[in-house]
């Protein structure tokens, strides 16, 4: 089994796990979540590798981290995070990407997230739920923040916060690569 094969059978057994939590019907999580109630089958019977902000919209309509849905197992209340079980969210070919380094639903989802920008490339993301936010600490380079449409510099040693229930995205318009860090608080479902 290749390891994308295995992030298909987790994420299919987590959704179902997850759904049933919440007693949310197919057609509820849909709409809760602005995922097709097909689109849900096909995930939560593993025969599709959703995109990663099909996967943002289902973990926030319930409640949980990114990190909830693509767990291998449950585990005791230490959990090791290997380096090579670190889920790589998004990238490109120029090699800007995205790691989710590890998360935890304690108070409500929290997860620990690296980022490496090459100049100008960005990633943007849709509003998350209500009570969400997202702390950022740039080591390298300056990053651009777009915060509902307004722009933010954000150089490096610096760090900034923000609620993230709006559109927002992060972009490289610099000469050498952004390397930040980013924690995101995702409020316990209800």
């Amino acid at each position: 089994m290749t390891d994308l094969d295995q992030l298909t059978q987790c994420l299919a057994r987590n959704l179902k796990r997850w759904r049933s939590e919440r007693h949310f019907t197919l057609d509820a999580l849909a709409a809760r979540s602005g995922v097709s109630r097909g689109m849900i089958i096909q995930i939560e019977q593993a025969r599709t590798n959703p995109s990663v902000g099909t996967t943002v919209k289902l973990a926030d309509a319930l409640g949980v981290s990114i990190t909830a849905l693509l767990e291998y197992e449950e585990g005791s209340k230490v959990r090791i995070v290997p380096a090579e079980q670190a889920v790589r969210l998004w990238s490109s070919d120029t090699g800007s990407h995205t790691t989710l380094v590890v998360g935890t639903e304690a108070r409500g989802p929290l997860e620990l997230v690296e980022w490496r920008i090459t100049p100008g490339e960005g990633n943007s993301s849709d509003p998350h739920l209500p009570g969400t936010a997202e702390m950022v600490h740039v080591r390298a380079g300056e990053l651009t923040m777009i915060v509902d449409g307004v722009e933010h510099r954000v150089p490096a040693g610096s760090s900034a916060t923000f609620e993230s229930d709006v559109p927002h995205g992060y972009r490289n318009d610099g000469d050498t690569d952004v390397e930040m860090t980013m924690v995101v608080s995702v409020p316990p479902a209800r």
